[in-house]
């Protein structure tokens, strides 16, 4: 059922529900007329999972995707139906042992069975990643012409919407909006947009406040019953670039909330970044967590 190493849930299996996937992170069962999604503990770096997980990683990410969809509930329809730690009065759910309904109870959510859009929805506020190495060839990112000057992790002037393709494996590919427009449609991929932008920018003056530059994110959106609403998970430090403001200095790499110590380890290996990920020493999994725990703490204003 669990594969248990160091307090951490890396694999789940539920006796007599349907597994229809198993995400890097999420897994999602079947329960009828909604679904169960799951948030382990595992980590992916350079697209490989690594053997050993973060703990209390899959409770972060749900306690604060819950904490937004809470904020956001008036801008944005999402699919929460119970938030984690809720009696979950579901049938399917009811013969569970209760070890296991211990395990679920603080990462996992009931939502909607929506159809979830064939499009990334991108936002950036700053100039990180791959919006940097397109930025130094071309002065655009997704094709949308930028100022020049830009040094890396600089501030845009106004923050861009730059959707991406998809990946099952591998990385997402950004594409310029038009071809999203053409994968979901004009009028949805204006609505995705528009959300993504207002969420964003929402978000962006809130983290601020509480010491945290949220540099980029990516939102899923899904339809229920011909509405786009709010899935997955959302502003999270998986899901995004989380910085600390107190240490932001344009024209460097900035150092951050998430998995940002389990990388910088993995660059000091001889190793290829293809599967099998090696082990992650103790020290980096520590850190590792308390920057998870960090970030909650840090938005919400309350101790996990």
């Amino acid at each position: 059922m669990t594969n248990q190493s160091n307090n951490t849930l890396l694999l789940l299996d539920l006796p007599g529900i349907k597994k229809l996937r198993s995400g890097k992170v999420r897994e999602l069962f079947d329960l009828g007329d909604r679904y169960l999604m799951v948030a382990s503990d595992r980590l992916s770096a350079f697209d490989v999972i690594m053997p050993n997980g973060i703990p209390r990683k899959g409770e972060v990410l749900t306690q604060i995707s819950h904490f937004w969809f809470e904020k956001f509930s008036s801008l944005v329809p999402n699919h929460l139906l119970a938030r984690a730690g809720e009696p979950f009065d579901v049938p399917a759910l009811a013969g569970l042992p209760a070890e296991l309904k211990a395990q679920l109870a603080r990462r996992s959510m009931i939502v909607k069975k929506a159809q979830p859009l064939a499009i990334e929805c991108v936002v950036r506020g700053y100039l990180a990643g791959s919006g940097w190495k397109e930025y130094k060839q071309s002065q655009t990112v997704c094709g949308i012409k930028l100022p020049a000057g830009l040094k890396e992790s600089s501030e845009l002037p106004e923050p861009i919407f730059t959707p991406a393709t998809k990946a099952e494996t591998g990385h997402d590919e950004n594409i310029p909006f038009e071809q999203a427009a053409k994968i979901v449609g004009p009028a949805i991929a204006a609505q995705a947009r528009d959300l993504s932008l207002k969420i964003y920018h929402a978000a962006r003056d809130y983290a601020r406040q509480r010491g945290i530059i949220i540099a980029d994110t990516k939102f899923e959106f899904g339809m229920f019953e011909g509405k786009l609403i709010l899935i997955d998970e959302v502003l999270t430090p998986d899901s995004s670039r989380f910085w600390p403001a107190d240490q932001y200095a344009p024209g460097k790499s900035q150092p951050s909330f998430d998995k940002q110590f389990v990388r910088d380890y993995l660059e000091t290996l001889d190793w290829n970044k293809t599967p099998p990920g090696p082990k992650l020493p103790d020290d980096v999994v520590a850190k590792t967590t308390a920057k998870y725990l960090e970030a909650y703490e840090r938005l919400t204003g309350r101790k996990l």
